[in-house]
């Protein structure tokens, strides 16, 4: 069955949503994230993606102390990211409790370090990011396109050990409008062993029963529960 992965997206250690990656069409939702993960756990969920949009912004983990406390007051497992750049951007994440993290402009930008995070930590604990635009890589908060093809980028990840990717379809992302369907499918068919998480556009539960019909692994949800298109009830009882 589908994991649902809720999202909470951090700015100046508030809980926030943006549209399309639009840090101008910001909208908080809670100042305090350690209560809307509390939320989450409470309703059965176990895993919590934590991005620090500070972060992607700023080039270098800002947030970390609001990973800190979620990690140290809940069960959920994190995985966390926004602007991972450097070995020591790694260490604060994980000593400050993560238990994964996601790595996208780095993946493209700097292989040769990211490739090296895969070895040194194993694959279970480094997601590869794969943010698309017409099925082009973006970089650096979306704000940078590519000339790499996602299923191009996915095998160069693949072929050096890579087992887990967050795509995120960017022209969907916060818009409410239903996923990039037909992108996961011809993802999970042409990588029948790479754990994909989809990530944009959740609007209701028949998204992620649709994604679950296509046996994609995981979906990340985060606009649709602050603006109480799903709610935690449902999501309980899904996983039930």
């Amino acid at each position: 069955m589908i994991q649902i992965i809720p999202a909470i997206d951090i700015i100046d250690g508030k809980c926030v949503r943006l549209s399309q990656g639009d840090y101008n069409q910001k909208k908080i939702y809670n100042e305090n994230p350690l209560e809307v993960a509390k939320q989450f756990e409470d309703h059965g969920i176990k895993r919590l993606h934590l991005v620090d949009l500070d972060g992607a912004k700023s080039s270098r983990i800002i947030n970390y102390k609001t990973l800190e406390t979620i990690a140290a007051n809940t069960n959920l497992v994190i995985d966390f990211g926004g602007g991972l750049k450097s070995d020591d951007d790694l260490r604060i994440a994980f000593e400050s409790g993560a238990a994964m993290i996601t790595g996208g402009s780095i993946a493209v930008k700097n292989p040769d370090i990211f490739a090296s995070w895969i070895i040194k930590y194993g694959a279970e604990k480094i997601i590869l990011g794969a943010d698309v635009q017409h099925n082009m890589i973006a970089i650096n908060g979306w704000q940078e396109s590519t000339e790499l093809n996602l299923f191009d980028f996915l095998q160069s990840y693949i072929d050096k050990g890579i087992s887990k990717t967050i795509c995120t379809d960017i022209s969907k992302d916060g818009m409410l409008q239903g996923t990039a369907t037909e992108l996961y499918k011809e993802m999970k068919q042409r990588f029948p062993l790479l754990c994909v998480i989809a990530s944009g556009g959740v609007a209701t539960m028949l998204d992620i029963e649709q994604l679950n019909a296509d046996r994609i692994d995981a979906v990340i949800t985060g606009k649709a529960i602050y603006e109480g298109s799903i709610s935690l009830q449902d999501i309980a009882n899904f996983i039930r």
